[in-house]
């Protein structure tokens, strides 16, 4: 699943939960799914981060991405 694909259905869950229309039952559910995508969008943002804190300035001043696996 792509990050963005996730942040939009994590905030379509949001936005029912706060309509307060649902019965409990479903209401658990998509609390457990927007967990789940919570913690999947923290991870990719995460490695994103991870990423561009290896660029690094080259020996001509331009940024370069390190591979650091």
């Amino acid at each position: 699943m792509k990050f963005e694909d996730a942040l939009k259905t994590l905030e379509e869950i949001v936005e029912k939960l706060e309509s307060g229309n649902l019965e409990l039952e479903e209401s658990i559910r998509l609390f457990e799914q927007g967990v789940k995508l919570s913690l999947y969008c923290r991870q990719q943002l995460q490695q994103a981060e991870a990423k561009i804190q290896r660029l690094v300035k080259n020996l001509n001043g331009e940024l370069e991405l390190l591979d650091m696996e």
